[in-house]
Parts: C-alpha cells; sequence; structure tokens
C-alpha cells in the first residue's frame, strides 16, 4: 500500500530509533498529524502480564484531567424512579425494556452503557451483543450502580475504561490532535500512573513493555518506558 505525501513526510520526522519523551511526543504528534480532522490520539501500551491467567487481567477506569474531546453517547438502563435524575444528567438515552429489545436486533449506537443492579439480570442475557464491543456493565469499571447521575456526569466529563486485550496491550483515546501538548501530556500521564498502580502481584519481569503513542492515520511515536516508569 502506497503512503500519501502527508504521510511519508510525517514518517520522515519520527526516529524509529529513539524513545521519545512524553513531552516530546506529545509535541510531535501534533506536527505529524495526517489529516483534515480533529483525530483522535491514542496510547498502545504493550504489558507484560499473561492475559490468560485471571490474576494477571488488567482493567479500569480512570479520569482524564482534559476529557477526550469526544462527546459520548450514553445509554443508562434503570427503573423507573431513577429516569430523571439520568436524564437531568445528561444521559442521552434513558430506559430498560425498549432499549434491550433494540440491542437484541443489533442496535449498537452508544459509547457506554450505565445500568442500576435492580436491572442487572435482565441485561445479563446481552452479553453476547455488548460483550464484545465492551460495553456490557461491569461494577468494575462503575457502570453498575445506583447513583446513575454521578456515573453519567463522569463519563461526560471525561472517565474513560480500559482493559488489557488478548495480545496483552491496552488500547486508548487520551485526546485529539487540537489539544495543547501540554493536555496530551497530562491525560497520557494520568493513563499511564493509573495502569502503573494496577501492576498484578503475580506478574514477574518488565510490566511496561512498551508504549506507543499516535494520531488517526499517523506513524506511531514510541516513548521512554523508563522515564514513564519512574
Amino acid at each position: 500500500m502506497s503512503l500519501t505525501k502527508k504521510r511519508k513526510v510525517a514518517a520522515v520526522k519520527v526516529d524509529k530509533n529513539k524513545a521519545y519523551s512524553l513531552k516530546e511526543a506529545s509535541a510531535l504528534v501534533k506536527e505529524i498529524n495526517c489529516t483534515k480532522f480533529d483525530s483522535s490520539v491514542d496510547l498502545h501500551i504493550r504489558l507484560g502480564v499473561d492475559p490468560k491467567k485471571a490474576d494477571q487481567q488488567v482493567r479500569g477506569t480512570v479520569s482524564l484531567p482534559h476529557g477526550t474531546g469526544k462527546t459520548k453517547k450514553v445509554l443508562v438502563l434503570c427503573t423507573p424512579d431513577k429516569e430523571a435524575s439520568a436524564k437531568e444528567a445528561g444521559a442521552d438515552f434513558v430506559g430498560l425494556d425498549e432499549f434491550i429489545t433494540k440491542i437484541e436486533g443489533g442496535w449498537t449506537d452508544i459509547d457506554v452503557i450505565i445500568a442500576t443492579p435492580a436491572v442487572m439480570p435482565k441485561i445479563g442475557k446481552l452479553g453476547k451483543v455488548l460483550g464484545p464491543r465492551n460495553l456490557m456493565p461491569n461494577p468494575k469499571t462503575g457502570t453498575v450502580t445506583n447513583d446513575v447521575a454521578a456515573a453519567v456526569n463522569e463519563v461526560k466529563g471525561g472517565k474513560i475504561a480500559f482493559k488489557v486485550d488478548k495480545a496483552g496491550i491496552v488500547h486508548a483515546s487520551i485526546g485529539r490532535v487540537s489539544f495543547a501538548p501540554e493536555k496530551i501530556a497530562e491525560n497520557s500521564a494520568e493513563l499511564i500512573n493509573a495502569i502503573i498502580k494496577l501492576k498484578p502481584s503475580s506478574a514477574k519481569g518488565v510490566y511496561l513493555k512498551g508504549v506507543s503513542m499516535a494520531s488517526t492515520m499517523s506513524p506511531g511515536i514510541a516513548l521512554d518506558t523508563k522515564s514513564l516508569m519512574n
């Protein structure tokens, strides 16, 4: 596949043999952006864990200080007494049975689903649809709660969920190329620190094996993992 002129110029600016500091990478990712739209800035973090082992599953949530730059569509599945507070907090969709039916029919035009504990038995059957899309509500990520208003506010304010995949990598969006370099760096540091704190006690050897920052359709920038650990 041939590279565009912009992609070729961007590739030249990234030294493949260098591990950049977070500050350097946050400035460079803006400079090498190849798109005309406000691209997402993503981190790809390779961990020294075995995801097949239950005690080495790294997953959690983190509130990015500057948000993600993306307005997330939030669905709240709850009983009628919780609907008003969910709507006031800014949930895009609120209800229960009608949305369960829609999801069973293949509808997943949402970014986050928040549910109250009381309705979880009804939602369990949606696992095959929601699970592969990382949409299934989970107490560990704060998406199963009775305080739906607080959960909606957190998601709308920049709270993201992350989970290590089968290859031992965490992929997460931490902002947009329109963000100032300082904001990209601060959001990145918040996510990386959260992942470092979750290091499983059973994980041996190097934990933070590799970290790469990239914007949409732009080359990846390798970060210096030693400086990140410190």
